[in-house]
């Protein structure tokens, strides 16, 4: 996929944004930090990504899909710069992920995400329902004791 114009002069780029932008979005949009260590294989290693730019070019949201290319495929890194949320550009990152999910893999395929509470009337607006009485879970490894 393209290059995309959005409104507002912001512009949708088909890839993730720079490993600085990058953290920077995570950090500053409420996601959870994370290393240049632990970023710099994100940036490369999705199965999707885009990101928007505004007017000066400066990366202002992004999203990453990580998947399987057949069946499963997992929504992460949805970000919005706080500066530029309330304006549609979660919406636009999502939508242009699903549908680069829809032009490039298998029919049928399973599209999931953890929505934090701020993402989930997003998502739901989007077709994303609950999966209960499946329940997301986590952990953090730490070093082998």
């Amino acid at each position: 996929m393209d290059d995309t114009e959005t409104n507002d002069g912001y512009t949708l780029l088909p890839t993730a944004p720079p490993l600085d932008d990058y953290l920077r979005l995570r950090r500053d949009s409420g996601l959870t930090p994370v290393t240049a260590e632990q970023g710099a294989p994100a940036v490369v290693g999705a199965w999707s990504a885009c990101h928007v730019v505004d007017g000066t070019g400066t990366p202002v949201a992004m999203g990453r899909v990580l998947g399987d290319g057949g069946w499963y495929f997992h929504v992460v890194d949805v970000a919005t710069d706080p500066a530029h949320q309330r304006r549609g550009l979660g919406r636009v990152v999502v939508e242009w992920l699903l549908a680069d999910v829809r032009d490039r893999a298998p029919e049928g395929a399973y599209v999931s995400l953890i929505g934090d509470p701020p993402g989930q009337r997003l998502y739901r607006s989007l077709g994303f329902e609950d999966v209960t009485p499946s329940g997301g879970m986590g952990m953090v490894l730490g070093p082998q004791d």
